[in-house]
């Protein structure tokens, strides 16, 4: 993690990842322009990061209206979606981002138009969640 907590150091990827730390600090302060950074791990953020930041601004994860409309809007023209992949039930199981889903979508469609079919199957999108969930430790 790029922002992540420094620790005590115990041996040298301790002492090279405090150093990391310590050099982006650095090398924000000196900068004159506006510096924005995102996360999903806020909590992981170093201290000296937080009180140096003027403004902290929460997104908060869309609900599942947000989400289904998310759904229905990120795939593409040159796709088509299999008829038993269930749009509804996917934004109310599964409280993921919008980035999140972008990035299943993408997934899915790749593996419809690896096919040679352009059909979004509904295995492509539940393994496309489920990779994003282990990305995010979240897997089920």
């Amino acid at each position: 993690a790029l922002f992540g907590k420094r620790t005590s150091v115990s041996d040298a990827h301790d002492r090279y990842a405090n150093q990391e730390v310590s050099y982006l600090l650095q090398r924000i302060e000196a900068f004159s322009g506006v510096v924005i950074l995102a996360t999903n791990l806020r909590h992981n953020i170093d201290d000296a990061f937080m009180r140096r930041f003027q403004s902290v601004v929460a997104f908060p994860l869309p609900r599942a209206a947000e989400r289904l409309r998310l759904w229905q809007e990120a795939f593409p023209a040159a796709v088509h979606l299999d008829p038993a992949l269930d749009l509804p039930t996917l934004a109310r199981q599964h409280e993921i981002s919008g980035g999140t889903i972008m990035n299943v979508v993408r997934y899915a469609c790749l593996q419809a138009l690896g096919r040679g079919d352009g059909i979004v199957r509904p295995g492509a999108v539940d393994e496309g969640i489920r990779r994003e969930l282990l990305k995010e430790g979240r897997a089920s």
